[in-house]
């Protein structure tokens, strides 16, 4: 198993929990993205930058993807590919996504689409905060102790 995030717009304090646990257990995880990203000195951690363009980095994390793999990414579409593929998908706030959970989201994800394109305010998500982050890393932790070796 490998984690593999969708860094570009990956919050800072989320890949710095995923440094820990990548060092602390030894998995392989590489952050995608389509510009240069800071990445610790690990044998465990490594950057794979992609060139610029529409959903050129959530490409890359498919074609990367092998059943059982870890994805962090909060973007709904490579989540539906990912889990397709039989990888698992975890949210920046804590959210492991299911193929019945997925479904529900994309029907969401397109009504609000609409909404929008209708000119209707829709908003966007609330700042992470500090209940987000211990979300996180605890769905983070169960994932683990169920799937890591």
């Amino acid at each position: 198993m490998k984690i593999l995030i969708d860094a570009d717009a990956c919050p800072k304090v989320i890949k710095e929990i995923l440094f820990r646990v990548a060092d602390r257990r030894q998995l392989h995880t590489t952050l995608v993205a389509n510009k240069l990203l800071y990445c610790p000195p690990s044998p465990f951690i490594h950057a794979l930058q992609v060139p610029a363009g529409f959903d050129v980095a959530d490409n890359k994390i498919v074609e990367m993807t092998e059943a059982g793999d870890l994805i962090i990414t909060a973007d709904i579409p490579l989540a539906a590919e990912v889990i397709a593929k039989g990888g698992h998908v975890l949210n920046p706030r804590g959210e492991l996504y299911s193929k019945d959970s997925i479904k529900e989201r994309l029907a969401m994800r397109d009504f609000m689409d609409v909404l929008r394109s209708s000119g209707v305010e829709t908003g966007g998500p609330a700042a992470l905060n500090q209940k987000d982050r211990q979300a996180f890393a605890n769905q983070l932790d169960r994932f683990l102790a169920r799937h890591a070796p």
